[in-house]
């Protein structure tokens, strides 16, 4: 029997929802999120860590930037990227751990 009581989501929230599963669903973005989750970083130390072209970096960043996922701060000439959204961020690392579960079964 079907409950006519059940809450359908608004279309706001629907997209956003949608949005933040799309940005973790690339994974050079999802490498860029694991790494600031560890440590603030500019999109140079991204790039020479992940082995990524600046340019790729920078619009990976835009685009979560944009999600309100990750955030910006300058020093000096040097922008600095770190995570905004701690419970992206924590679905995240309960997702990686999640799998690396499931590979040692």
């Amino acid at each position: 029997m079907v409950d006519h009581k059940l809450e359908e989501l608004d279309k706001e929230t629907l997209i956003a929802v949608s949005q933040i599963f799309k940005a973790v669903s690339d994974p050079t973005r999802v490498r860029i999120l694991y790494l600031l989750s560890q440590s603030e970083c500019s999109v140079t130390e991204i790039a020479e860590i992940l082995g990524l072209q600046q340019s790729t970096v920078s619009h990976q960043l835009s685009f979560l930037k944009h999600l309100h996922l990750v955030k910006s701060r300058r020093d000096g000439k040097v922008i600095y990227y770190s995570e905004e959204d701690e419970h992206v961020m924590n679905l995240l690392a309960q997702t990686i751990d999640h799998t690396r579960h499931r590979q040692i079964l």
